[in-house]
């Protein structure tokens, strides 16, 4: 064996053993799925899940889910996984690199707040190799970039990835505490009635349904509430909504638009598929939902914070189509049916 095959070995080896590790006080805090993605950086998303679901991953012992907090002093039994081969380039495409770094809003020594374009999944995983966070990684191969919170797929808007220890574990706390304010822009099926309201419906995860997440109002989920504001309507086909979210649930706005009879359109998997098939030929391609602003006081110091992403061109052409639309005249038809009725 050479030295090179001997180096390639030792790197496929490394984690050939079960090994396990005591969480820190810096440590704390986050959830375990967060903490695997980190140590586990080579190998799949969907393997660290699948790990977790078949409880080769334990904490003190224990099978936990993948929203489990960890404490300080948990310990870690993390099995043995075979690590990517480091002879295979694993970089994202230039073109995605280059996509991600003109999307940044703002940067600082603690954070960078990007302008998540849609179709662009925040990790690689679920059928992309890639994702946001790992082209920003190899964008910047000296930080220790991390993903604060996510967006779907689909959905555009901001996004914050911290750049230091610190700034993550200041912002998962925050966040916890209802601290960041997360303002959405959204068009929900058919005209509003409902004023300013209050959704307040906890919500349970459902990952077995046809092998993809499904989330749905359950008695026994977890405590949900999402702010709708009417801001646009467009006559019986649409309403604008702008959607405070204090807590950050899986799919909340979605799951809480159809829960109060206006689902999102565009949306495919809780929407109006009658409805989502009509906006289509006012140019929508995708789910209309778009993280428009976050705002905080940092923790420690009380310095405001706020970032805002105005509304991409795709979503603001289908609001023009929507207006032009409403203008129209309607046409009159014959005597009986709105048309006006010819003399004898």
């Amino acid at each position: 064996m050479n030295e090179a095959t001997t180096k390639l070995a030792h790197e496929l080896g490394k984690r050939s053993a079960v090994e396990f590790h005591t969480i820190s006080q810096d440590e704390a805090g986050q959830r375990i799925d967060n903490f695997l993605l980190r140590h586990f950086k080579s190998i799949p998303r969907s393997r660290v899940y699948r790990l977790l679901r078949k409880g080769e991953v334990r904490v003190n012992r224990k099978r936990v889910d993948a929203e489990y907090r960890l404490a300080a002093a948990d310990e870690l039994r993390l099995p043995p996984v075979r690590m990517a081969d480091p002879s295979v380039p694993q970089r994202p495409s230039s073109s995605l690199i280059e996509l991600i770094e003109n999307s940044v809003l703002f940067q600082d020594s603690r954070v960078i707040v990007i302008n998540k374009p849609p179709g662009v999944a925040v990790h690689g995983g679920s059928g992309m190799s890639f994702g946001l966070i790992e082209a920003l990684r190899a964008s910047r191969p000296k930080e220790d970039l991390e993903l604060v919170h996510r967006l779907d797929r689909d959905t555009s808007g901001c996004l914050i990835v911290a750049r230091t220890r610190a700034a993550l574990t200041a912002l998962h706390k925050l966040i916890r505490e209802g601290g960041v304010s997360k303002t959405y822009m959204a068009l929900v099926a058919g005209s509003w009635q409902l004023g300013t309201k209050r959704v307040d419906a906890p919500l349970a995860t459902d990952n077995r349904r046809q092998g993809e997440r499904h989330v749905k109002v359950a008695a026994a989920g977890k405590e949900s509430v999402s702010l709708f504001k009417p801001i646009q309507f467009f006559g019986s086909l649409a309403t604008l909504m702008q959607v405070d979210i204090p807590t950050g649930r899986t799919h909340q706005i979605r799951v809480h638009a159809a829960f109060a009879g206006h689902p999102l359109l565009g949306d495919d998997k809780y929407g109006d598929h009658e409805r989502n098939a009509q906006l289509k030929s006012q140019g929508l391609k995708r789910i209309f939902l778009h993280s428009q602003s976050l705002a905080f006081d940092w923790p420690g110091t009380g310095e405001p914070f706020h970032a805002s992403a105005p509304l991409p061109a795709d979503l603001a052409g289908v609001l023009d189509q929507l207006e032009t639309v409403k203008k129209k005249p309607a046409k009159r038809g014959p005597a009986g049916r709105g048309g006006k009725a010819r003399k004898p």
